[in-house]
């Protein structure tokens, strides 16, 4: 199945030149979702995984379903002030701005594999982030998965020390 015809770009949003990636399209069709969560699947459910890491707010969405089908537990990285208390924060840059993500102290303990997913990889900012919360509680990041990458802006380079999976990829920014 071809995932991409599922993805609309909005032009401008939220900011001017930026090409907004909206995988809400591709929610709306129950084939094309479950395509995905599949594909996700297959790829992960040899793994050895303790937890998903879903990022704010798409990553849930991807990350609950496959937490759920690999019986795993799942963490939500939500943006600053979202989580109750107590938490760790990590600040980041995004294509448009700067923002800060947190994780719940005790929701990773040492030594726990985990899988970070979120629906698209553009700077590389939030992904790494996650990765820093991770670690900070002493997770192992194995891998990040992401159903779009926009390797324009070079967010695989700021991830470089980790493991990344795409779906697929759109040119331009």
């Amino acid at each position: 199945m071809d995932i991409k015809g599922y993805i609309r770009t909005v032009p401008h949003w939220p900011v001017e030149g930026v090409m907004f990636r909206d995988i809400t399209t591709l929610l709306l069709n129950p084939k094309a979702f479950q395509h995905v969560c599949n594909e996700l699947y297959e790829r992960y459910k040899t793994m050895d995984i303790d937890k998903i890491v879903g990022i704010d707010a798409r990553g849930f969405i991807f990350g609950a379903v496959l937490a759920y089908r690999l019986s795993v537990g799942f963490v939500p990285v939500r943006k600053q002030g979202k989580l109750p208390p107590k938490t760790v924060s990590a600040e980041y840059s995004l294509e448009y701005g700067s923002n800060v993500v947190e994780i719940n102290e005790h929701a990773i303990t040492k030594g726990e594999k985990v899988l970070i997913v979120d629906d698209l990889i553009a700077t590389g900012g939030t992904v790494s982030a996650a990765a820093k919360l991770v670690e900070t509680l002493g997770g192992e990041v194995v891998e990040c998965a992401f159903l779009i990458e926009l390797p324009e802006l070079k967010g695989r380079e700021k991830v470089k020390d980790y493991k990344i999976f795409t779906l697929m990829e759109f040119e331009g920014h």
